[in-house]
């Protein structure tokens, strides 16, 4: 709570225009004279101990009151305290309390202005040492605290056979291993920056901008050209699955009950600003713009499971400025966003059985090894234990189980698949949640002959975040003998290496054959060696090197350096035609998006970024 105190001669409002979270009053116009006006913002903190914070905050009013001779309280709404705001609902409620504890204070005249309401007000400052004074409550400040509801948590492994082990049974060197060290507090302390962090700048993919907030990075084209791909290769998963693209805005209003009561669930992890008069905030997801669609919508019970996906280019989370690292943690993201509406429990649970199974299918596509944990109630594991035992099963390998005691998110069960970094830390990537909150909070419903019904909510991110994807990329390298992205990811898949000058024009030749059979392929024309040529595609991480001298613009056949099939300073070769190279990379890429080289044809056209 933050309060500001003013010792005043005259206060007086008028309210002229309801918010969508007014109160009713029928008082419109007021004042007070001689009086101490506290302007109070109730925050998202607040709401842990709203009774003792409020309780904390009247007193503070009332000592003031009582050094400052007055008898006179006008309690006043003023969000402009804080960017943290509490929800309505606890705002009001705070509000409350203090001005029924200060009414009660003996001789003491309590008015407090409606909350919600556009306001005009004037106010007349005595001008002495005391006149104006501010405070700030917390919950840790409060003089008693409510007490607060303890969770416990507890895991265990499941195996594929539905058998319960132990989870430092599984305490190795494997992802899962790792991952289950990390959940369970016994993973040793690392240090030092990831990996990816250096990588990302040194292949020329991403880099810090300076010129924005921190955790908001620039985009070079090759690291752009990665992006896009991955974008599309939801895309094409989620039409597949049957889901229904969208757009939405970046921003919302605060002031609708339902936004500012999700919102308050992140705290301080949110863009917050005024747009006017009205108290905006940036999305961190999707979930917004999509809830307000269905909640406009006519839904019919025969059009269930009905999906809908948008690529939320970009989402916004406040993070602090030292948890900010490379891709891993941001503050401006790529999410890939599906809400799933289903008809009851019974359809949810076989939707999050398909959009489980389609995270665990992005680890393999993506070439990078996933390990999960399932997350739920107490409550939900005893009616549901056959079911996620058939969760595990269906994985294929084991998974790490957690339980609440209680709820405590919107959601009631989730699933969160991690890769692992090169330092032995999760990287959570495709997660999946059923969300059993917001449908009524949002009133989204379909109607039966028994009356209406909110349904419960899937949310899922296929891939995770798009940087996210990038860093386990990119993390997964320390442990590759020769380091490379997978093919159809890799921004240049083919280089051809002319020998000397004289050789250009086949390369050109043999690199527009490629090109126009959709591979993305480049000339290194500059004049340097063979050798530096070769040695600088290795550090490119280009898949297929085609050398071309005199042999071969004779013969018609490439001498080719096959990345994945070499060992360190031990490059795999063959020798084959444009046209068996065309089909040997169109047979690893053979159902993933394809896009135009992003770089300059010719090298040595290519600028440095870095």
């Amino acid at each position: 709570m933050r309060i500001l105190l003013i010792h005043s001669d005259q206060i007086s409002y008028e309210a002229l225009k309801k918010t969508p979270v007014a109160e009713e009053t029928l008082v419109l116009t007021d004042g007070l004279e001689e009086a101490l006006t506290a302007f109070c913002a109730v925050e998202a903190l607040d709401e842990e101990n709203i009774p003792g914070v409020a309780a904390k905050t009247a007193a503070e009013i009332l000592d003031a009151a009582q050094k400052l001779g007055t008898k006179n309280i006008m309690i006043y709404p003023y969000a402009h305290l804080s960017n943290d705001l509490s929800s309505p609902k606890a705002a009001v409620q705070a509000l409350t309390i203090i001005e029924e504890i200060c009414s009660q204070a003996e001789g003491m005249t309590v008015k407090r202005a409606p909350f919600g309401w556009y306001k005009a007000f004037t106010l007349s400052c005595k001008g002495h040492p005391l006149s104006e004074l501010s405070r700030t409550i917390t919950p840790e400040d409060a003089e008693e605290k409510a007490e607060k509801k303890k969770v416990t948590h507890t895991f265990f492994v499941m195996t594929t056979e539905g058998v319960r082990e132990e989870p430092a049974k599984y305490a190795d060197n494997t992802p899962f291993g790792k991952l289950v060290a990390k959940e369970t507090g016994t993973a040793a302390e690392v240090s030092g920056d990831s990996i990816h962090c250096e990588l990302m700048r040194a292949k020329e993919l991403v880099d810090y901008e300076p010129l924005s907030d921190v955790g908001n990075h620039r985009w070079m084209p090759r690291g752009k050209i990665m992006r896009d791909l991955l974008s599309d290769y939801v895309l094409g998963l989620v039409l597949d699955y049957g889901g229904m693209p969208v757009e939405t805005p970046v921003m919302y209003d605060l002031d609708n009950p339902a936004i500012n009561e999700h919102a308050g669930k992140f705290g301080e992890r949110q863009y917050r600003f005024k747009s006017g008069n009205r108290n905006m905030m940036l999305r961190f997801a999707a979930c917004f713009g999509m809830f307000s669609i269905m909640h406009d919508m006519h839904i019919s019970p025969n059009t269930l499971p009905m999906k809908m996906y948008e690529l939320s280019t970009y989402s916004f989370r406040h993070e602090q400025k030292g948890e900010c690292i490379g891709l891993k943690r941001l503050r401006a993201f790529t999410m890939p966003d599906m809400h799933s509406l289903c008809l009851d429990m019974d359809q949810t649970l076989s939707c999050f059985e398909e959009q489980m199974m389609m995270g665990w299918q992005t680890g393999r596509d993506f070439e990078i090894p996933l390990a999960g944990v399932f997350r739920c109630t107490e409550g939900f594991y005893e009616e549901h234990e056959e079911w996620v035992k058939s969760l595990v099963e269906m994985s294929g390998v084991p998974m790490l189980i957690e339980l609440l005691s209680d709820r405590v998110h919107y959601w009631v069960a989730k699933v969160d698949l991690a890769a692992i970094d090169g330092q032995g830390r999760p990287i959570e990537n495709p997660t999946v949640q059923i969300d059993v909150e917001s449908s009524e909070r949002f009133d989204i419903k379909y109607f039966t002959d028994e009356g209406p019904v909110h349904p419960p909510i899937i949310h899922c991110s296929p891939t995770g975040s798009i940087e996210r994807v990038i860093c386990a990329l990119l993390e997964k390298t320390a442990t590759q003998d020769v380091a490379m992205f997978p093919v159809w990811l890799s921004p240049t898949q083919a280089r051809i290496v002319p020998v000397a000058e004289r050789h250009i024009p086949y390369a050109t030749e043999v690199c527009d054959i490629l090109t126009k059979a959709g591979i993305r392929c480049d000339v290194d024309d500059r004049e340097e060696s063979v050798g530096k040529k070769v040695r600088e595609a290795g550090m490119d991480w280009v898949p297929y090197v085609a050398i071309v001298g005199d042999a071969e613009a004779e013969s018609g056949k490439l001498t080719v350096t096959i990345r994945k099939e070499s060992q360190p300073k031990v490059p795999h070769k063959e020798e084959m035609t444009p046209e068996a190279l065309i089909e040997k990379i169109s047979a690893v890429t053979a159902g993933m998006p394809t896009r135009k080289i992003y770089t300059p044809k010719n090298l040595s056209m290519k600028p440095r970024f870095i």
